[in-house]
């Protein structure tokens, strides 16, 4: 049985969809393009606002700002590639499609121009996530004793649920329940 949408999903489901249209390339006519850039300026609008979208807001915006302070190569005083302007928009839209229930990661500059992103619970329980130019995850995992890496493909509306599970298993001492 369907049931009545509330306001506040109603607008969530608007905005998905305004995100999509936002961020698509198919807009052929000047019209189509006006929308779009329309759509994009509101959606932009509504990620920097924390009373909107949350602390991803916040998030989002440590990324540009990492991405802007790590814009030339040399970076790090040595042979640093600059932040890949597509690994900020993949860890970006990333954020922007992370589940409510995972805590937000810290961000780091890598030095072939990917973005880290770390979950930290401890010096002996950390998720590391490397996100660069293209769709596909590098990650990596300390748990005590226990440690392990793996490669997952991002297709830019859905995190793959192995590392979803991967980031809740270290952040919650590995009581998934609790985020449930």
């Amino acid at each position: 049985m369907l049931k009545p949408l509330s306001t506040l999903e109603a607008g969530l489901v608007g905005y998905a969809a305004l995100h999509v249209y936002a961020h698509g390339n198919s807009a052929i006519s000047v019209e189509a393009r006006s929308v779009r850039k329309a759509a994009h300026a509101v959606v932009e609008s509504v990620e920097r606002s924390q009373a909107l979208f949350g602390e991803k807001s916040v998030a989002i915006s440590q990324i540009a700002t990492l991405a802007n302070e790590c814009a030339e190569a040399g970076w790090d005083g040595d042979e640093a590639a600059p932040i890949n302007w597509m690994a900020a928009d993949t860890a970006v839209q990333f954020i922007r499609v992370l589940p409510d229930n995972v805590p937000l990661p810290e961000f780091a500059p890598e030095p072939d121009g990917s973005i880290s992103l770390d979950w930290i619970q401890s010096r002996h329980r950390l998720f590391s996530l490397s996100v660069g130019s293209s769709n596909r995850l590098a990650y990596a995992w300390l748990d005590g004793s226990d440690r392990g890496h793996g490669v997952s493909w991002f297709d830019g509306e859905r995190i793959p649920p192995r590392v979803v599970a991967g980031i809740l298993e270290i952040m919650n001492h590995g009581n998934i329940a609790i985020w449930s």
